[in-house]
This record gives C-alpha cells, sequence and structure tokens, in this order.
C-alpha cells in the first residue's frame, strides 16, 4: 500500500510534522498545482517483504512524478531503529552513521537504495513513535528530467554521499 498527495512545498518547511503534511491524516491539503509529490506511507505486508513489493511501489511514485511533471518526491523517513542508539547518538548523528554505511537503519538504508537522499532531520515528526523517538530523516528524489543544478544547492552538506 502507498500513500501519496501533491503539495506546494513553499507551504512548509523540513521540520513539519507527518501530521500537518497530511493535514491530520485526511490529505485535504492535496494541491494539484503543487509540484511535490509527499510521500504520506509505504507498507508491505511482513509475509510478502524481501520480494521486491517495495522496490516497485517505490519505482511507481518515480514514475507518476516523471508522468505528471512534477519536480521531486519528499518524504519522511522514519528512524526506525533509533531507539536502539538513542541514548549515545543525537538523531542527526545517527542518520550521518546510516548516510555513511555505519549503521543501517530498515526504512532509511532502503529508501537510499531507492535513489533518495537526506536533505535534514525532523525532530518532532512522528510524535509519538517510540522506536524513532519522534524524529525521521527528510528525505527528496529529484525528477532527472526536470531538476536543474540550483534544486541540488543549497543542500546540507553533512548527509550528501561521497562524491556529491
Amino acid at each position: 500500500m502507498c500513500a501519496s498527495l501533491i503539495v506546494s512545498w513553499d507551504d512548509y518547511d523540513l521540520a513539519t510534522s507527518y501530521r500537518d503534511f497530511t493535514e491530520g491524516g485526511t490529505f485535504r491539503n492535496h494541491d494539484p498545482s503543487g509540484r511535490t509529490l509527499y510521500g504520506a506511507e509505504v507498507m508491505v505486508r511482513p509475509d510478502v517483504q524481501g520480494r521486491g513489493v517495495g522496490k516497485r511501489l517505490y519505482a511507481a511514485r518515480r514514475e507518476l512524478v516523471e508522468r505528471l511533471g512534477l519536480l521531486r518526491i519528499r518524504a519522511g523517513a522514519r528512524l526506525r531503529n533509533y531507539h536502539l542508539h538513542a541514548e549515545r547518538l543525537s538523531p542527526e548523528e545517527y542518520v550521518l552513521d546510516v548516510v555513511r554505511g555505519r549503521l543501517a537503519d530498515p526504512t532509511l538504508t532502503f529508501q537510499m537504495g531507492q535513489g533518495f537522499r537526506v536533505i535534514a532531520v525532523s525532530r518532532d515528526y512522528f510524535r509519538r513513535d517510540p522506536e524513532s523517538r519522534g524524529h525521521a530523516a527528510v528525505i527528496e528524489w529529484l525528477n532527472p528530467k526536470l531538476a536543474c543544478p540550483t534544486d541540488w544547492a543549497g543542500r546540507d552538506r553533512r548527509f550528501l554521499l561521497d562524491g556529491e
């Protein structure tokens, strides 16, 4: 299952919560004139995980963005294993360790493998999630058919992969 909506990113900032991005889960803030597909949810039944279903869902999102002529996909990557490291790492340090390959996070590592890049960390994204302690990495995939160098400019350099 995959749920998305189109938003005008200028109406939000990188610290916006999931609740605000989805207008309390109602998606009433869908804006067909926006240029950003907000990836609100992806779920794969546990009995079919590891069979490429998630990869196909992410590929379908990328195809949708290209077909609709949108600039990008942005989403909040739930930091599923952060609770295991929270006593010694800040959310930003945890994300940096995942980006650098020193740690693996089931959600963020998968999403990075689908071409997403971390652009920020939101500290109050999932308010009551004990595993992520409420935090998420803000991730982005840019449509290669539309993106220009200025769309990559200004990213937090800490989260860039080697060679970017």
